[in-house]
């Protein structure tokens, strides 16, 4: 007989898990609350007619980068990846911009004095891609298959991302690194900023920064179309409310897997759930949420510094001290005069975005996490610094606050797209020591709030599932041993 498990959320980790499972030969059902699956990671129009914005994650370094997506033969599915001439530039208030080239070469060319130093922090983790990849996307281990590998990681990694700047001589190469270590929603003074900067940097070179053509939905229905390939099945407008009433109706399912955060978890599954676990659970913290702006434009944002035009994801923030302030600010609970904003420019890549001649633009902010202060106006202020007469470019704007992004998807608690602080209290275990595996033999956790973390890299799911069919088997074989099966 056909084992059955059910995995709720079709974000990218739920979907991951499913594929997983489903490979394992199990019938699969993927229940998801939406209309549409994909989580943060679904394409809609949310300005005018025609112009096609990501809700969510909207550029995919560590999609390109999954060890679990490439193994998987999405392009037969429909996934084409889209490559910017450079992955990321960094205006400053001269009118010129440091760019992140994708060759690694190029780079320690343009950074000049600092690029004998840029080169040496990432080139081991860049050449190696393929071994440190799969290490650094998964629980940390006492036993890494490459251990020198990831000692020199670690010897970064946990430091600030300050401290790590410190290398570097030229104010613009500190301004890129801030910048990637903004990724990491920490203040730049914490243990483990440097990570996010030296981990995105590195698949900059490796692998890029690209986009799906056609936008986020792209990624997710091609995960779709290969879960259905292996006979599983996605159920949209399918919200789970109780786990125990589910079980009841389904009793067949052996196995649930949830894309779901520890506030959900419990809100789903409690009745399942001991009440030490419930407990551990209701102390998780989430991070800091963002503030995110959706716009159609009438033309391409006319940067000061034309080379930002090569690359499809913008930092605004102008220097390091500038940075590291806006983000203390924010881990401060508070909101930045001069907010740090990563902006993405599709359009300019692919022209399956907007109506011709016509531009889209995804933008956010950091702040507090469920803040209702509108940072619109600050928020523009600060694309106009790089890009004098951005506002008159402007066909219409979506503005998301925190409370927004929740509403659409409710993994997005506050606001938070990170699925969880991922502090150095919060990094080794999360949500709780067992990981992936919950107070219920039968139920397992795979959200973004599980390692290795947020990102669209599906890596959550992975693990999730390879740790439930191990325990499967185990039973099994209990069984076998105990002459019931």
């Amino acid at each position: 007989m056909t084992r059955k498990a059910c995995v709720i959320g079709a974000g990218p980790n739920g979907l991951a898990a499913a594929i997983v499972l489903a490979q394992a030969g199990l019938q699969v059902d993927v229940l998801e609350a939406e209309s549409t699956p994909g989580g943060a990671v679904r394409t809609l129009q949310l300005t005018l007619p025609g112009f096609r914005h990501d809700f969510g994650s909207a550029v995919y370094p560590l999609g390109a980068g999954s060890p679990f997506f490439s193994s998987l033969p999405l392009a037969d599915h429909g996934l084409e990846w889209i490559h910017s001439p450079a992955p990321l530039a960094h205006p400053l208030d001269d009118g010129t911009a440091v760019m992140l080239e994708r060759d690694l070469g190029e780079t320690r060319e343009s950074l000049g004095i600092d690029g004998t130093a840029w080169d040496k922090l990432m080139r081991p983790f860049v050449e190696r891609w393929a071994e440190f990849g799969p290490e650094v996307l998964r629980p940390i281990s006492l036993t890494p298959k490459h251990p020198w590998l990831m000692a020199r990681f670690g010897m970064v990694a946990l430091r600030s991302a300050r401290s790590v700047a410190g290398r570097f001589r030229n104010q613009r190469s500190r301004a890129l690194f801030a910048g990637l270590a903004a990724h990491s929603f920490l203040s730049l003074d914490e243990p483990l900023s440097a990570a996010f900067a030296v981990l995105i940097g590195a698949l900059a070179h490796a692998v890029g920064w690209p986009i799906p053509r056609g936008g986020a939905q792209s990624l997710t229905d091609a995960l779709c179309r290969y879960l259905s390939a292996l006979e599983g099945e996605v159920k949209t407008l399918s919200p789970v409310e109780n786990l125990v009433e589910l079980a009841k109706v389904f009793p067949k399912y052996e196995l649930f897997v949830c894309d779901l955060t520890p506030r959900q978890l419990v809100r789903v599954a409690g009745g399942r759930l001991s009440e030490n676990y419930q407990r551990r659970l209701r102390n998780y913290r989430y991070g800091a949420g963002v503030f995110k702006v959706d716009y159609a434009l009438n033309a391409p944002i006319p940067w000061k510094a034309r080379e930002c035009s090569r690359a499809v994801t913008v930092h605004l923030g102008g220097s390091f001290e500038e940075i590291a302030a806006a983000e203390k600010a924010v881990r401060m609970g508070q909101t930045a005069d001069r907010p740090f904003i990563i902006l993405a420019q599709p359009s300019l890549f692919d022209s399956t975005r907007s109506p011709a001649g016509k531009h889209t633009a995804w933008a956010y902010c950091h702040v507090p996490n469920g803040s209702r202060i509108n940072m619109l106006e600050k928020f523009e202020d600060q694309i106009e610094r790089f890009a004098p007469g951005f506002r008159d470019c402007v066909l219409a704007r979506r503005v998301f606050s925190p409370a927004d992004l929740e509403s659409m998807d409710a993994n997005l608690v506050g606001g938070d797209i990170a699925g969880g602080v991922l502090d150095i209290g919060q990094f080794a275990f999360r949500p709780t020591r067992r990981h992936y595996a919950t107070s219920a033999r039968d139920i397992y956790i795979c959200s973004a709030s599980t390692p290795p973390g947020g990102g669209v890299h599906g890596m959550c799911g992975y693990h999730a599932a390879k740790m439930a069919l191990a325990k499967m088997s185990l039973s099994k074989m209990a069984l076998r041993k105990m002459g019931g099966g």
